[in-house]
């Protein structure tokens, strides 16, 4: 088990918090939506029938597969976190099932989750990033955009990831998405730090890099798995403080930020890396 006790002292680090993004930073998809998404539907649908709902499967799937396009499109313009439950529960309502018992939505989305859950992988190098960064004294927590927190709590845990984080923070718990500035503050509250003290670290450049630089945390990119649509289409407005590879990278980045003189102004806005 990581110990949150280390020889690090934070008193004199510029930089003493370090917030991660979850998906493709910590952990990676080691699969293909495009396939594994309709299988956990098909587990959801299986589930509300095994509970005594008359659906079509194939119309109940086409309409809650539309619903949630139309939920995806929405929470990336307005950074409000409906949930899938949300989704679920209106789609049933509008089928004649506006009092389905909570357990049986929650069955159906555990069913739905159990599927892609499977294919999550841990990167090699997060544990022993993570120890390092214990030992030398930062503070860590965890914000991740989800569409439910339950999913997220079941990754965090089948990776061994909770005992490394002081906080651990979901869009789909508290109804925000970064890169809404309000989800890194409600973070940071956990220790009372400053943003200036903060930095985050993830593979999103609109919701961890733009949303770290909105709430007034520096910014680090991990470029590994980054090479996606909604990173591309960004690369040349949002610019992170520091990109890296690999986690393996960020211990010594780290260092030397903490070790320069020029740094040490609460006003900072960028950090150069020469």
């Amino acid at each position: 088990m990581p110990s949150r006790k280390g020889p690090g002292k934070t008193a004199n680090k510029v930089f003493d918090v370090v917030l991660f993004d979850l998906g493709h930073t910590l952990i990676y998809f080691d699969g293909t939506w495009d396939e594994v998404v309709p299988n956990g539907v098909v587990a959801l649908v299986e589930r509300l029938r095994a509970a005594g709902y008359s659906l079509d499967p194939i119309e109940f799937a086409r309409r809650f597969n539309e619903a949630l396009e139309v939920y995806y499109t929405s929470r990336e313009a307005d950074f409000i976190e409906y949930t899938t439950l949300y989704v679920l529960r209106r789609l049933l309502a509008e089928i004649g099932y506006a009092q389905a018992p909570e357990e049986h939505l929650r069955s159906a989305l555990t069913g739905m989750y159990a599927v892609s859950q499977t294919y999550w992988r841990s990167e090699k190098e997060t544990h022993p990033t993570l120890d390092l960064l214990l030992q030398q004294g930062y503070r860590l927590g965890l914000i991740s955009n989800a569409a439910d927190d339950r999913d997220v709590q079941i990754l965090i845990d089948n990776a061994g990831l909770r005992p490394y984080f002081d906080i651990i923070l979901t869009s789909a718990a508290v109804g925000i998405r970064k890169p809404h500035p309000k989800i890194f503050h409600m973070a940071l509250a956990r220790w009372g730090a400053p943003p200036e003290k903060a930095v985050m670290v993830g593979d999103t450049l609109g919701a961890d890099i733009l949303g770290a630089q909105n709430a007034g945390l520096a910014s680090v990119w991990v470029t590994r798995r980054a090479a996606r649509q909604e990173n591309t289409a960004h690369e040349d407005t949002i610019q992170p403080d520091a990109s890296v590879e690999s986690l393996a990278d960020l211990p010594s980045l780290l260092g030397n930020w903490n070790h320069r003189p020029d740094l040490h102004n609460p006003q900072i806005q960028k950090i150069r890396t020469e």
